[in-house]
Protein backbone atom coordinates (compact mmCIF):
# COMPACT_ATOMS: atom_id res chain seq x y z
CA UNK A 1 0.00 0.00 0.00
CA UNK A 2 1.42 3.40 -0.99
CA UNK A 3 1.58 6.60 0.98
CA UNK A 4 -1.49 8.76 1.09
CA UNK A 5 -1.06 12.23 -0.35
CA UNK A 6 -3.21 15.19 0.53
CA UNK A 7 -3.67 14.10 4.13
CA UNK A 8 -6.40 14.78 6.60
CA UNK A 9 -4.83 17.69 8.50
CA UNK A 10 -4.96 21.19 7.07
CA UNK A 11 -1.67 22.98 6.44
CA UNK A 12 -2.70 25.58 9.00
CA UNK A 13 -3.09 22.91 11.69
CA UNK A 14 0.23 21.30 10.78
CA UNK A 15 2.10 24.60 11.09
CA UNK A 16 0.27 25.42 14.33
CA UNK A 17 1.32 22.07 15.82
CA UNK A 18 4.87 22.51 14.51
CA UNK A 19 5.06 25.89 16.24
CA UNK A 20 3.77 24.33 19.46
CA UNK A 21 6.54 21.73 19.29
CA UNK A 22 9.20 24.27 18.38
CA UNK A 23 9.99 22.89 14.93
CA UNK A 24 8.21 25.49 12.79
CA UNK A 25 11.51 27.21 11.92
CA UNK A 26 12.92 23.93 10.60
CA UNK A 27 9.80 23.41 8.48
CA UNK A 28 9.99 26.95 7.07
CA UNK A 29 13.71 26.71 6.29
CA UNK A 30 14.07 23.13 5.12
CA UNK A 31 10.59 21.66 4.65
CA UNK A 32 8.75 18.82 6.35
CA UNK A 33 11.36 16.28 5.27
CA UNK A 34 13.87 17.83 7.68
CA UNK A 35 11.66 17.20 10.73
CA UNK A 36 12.81 14.14 12.68
CA UNK A 37 10.56 11.10 12.80
CA UNK A 38 10.26 11.56 16.56
CA UNK A 39 8.91 15.08 16.09
CA UNK A 40 6.59 13.91 13.33
CA UNK A 41 5.22 11.33 15.74
CA UNK A 42 4.79 14.08 18.34
CA UNK A 43 2.86 16.14 15.77
CA UNK A 44 0.51 13.22 15.17
CA UNK A 45 0.09 12.68 18.91
CA UNK A 46 -0.84 16.35 19.40
CA UNK A 47 -3.29 16.21 16.49
CA UNK A 48 -4.97 13.13 17.97
CA UNK A 49 -5.20 14.78 21.40
CA UNK A 50 -6.83 17.85 19.87
CA UNK A 51 -9.29 15.74 17.90
CA UNK A 52 -10.23 13.75 20.99
CA UNK A 53 -10.78 16.95 22.99
CA UNK A 54 -12.93 18.39 20.19
CA UNK A 55 -15.04 15.23 20.12
CA UNK A 56 -15.44 15.26 23.87
CA UNK A 57 -16.62 18.88 23.70
CA UNK A 58 -19.10 18.02 20.96
CA UNK A 59 -17.51 20.04 18.15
Amino acid sequence: MGRRRGGVMSDRLKYELAAELGVADIVRREGWGAVSSRNCGNLVRLAIERAERALAQGR
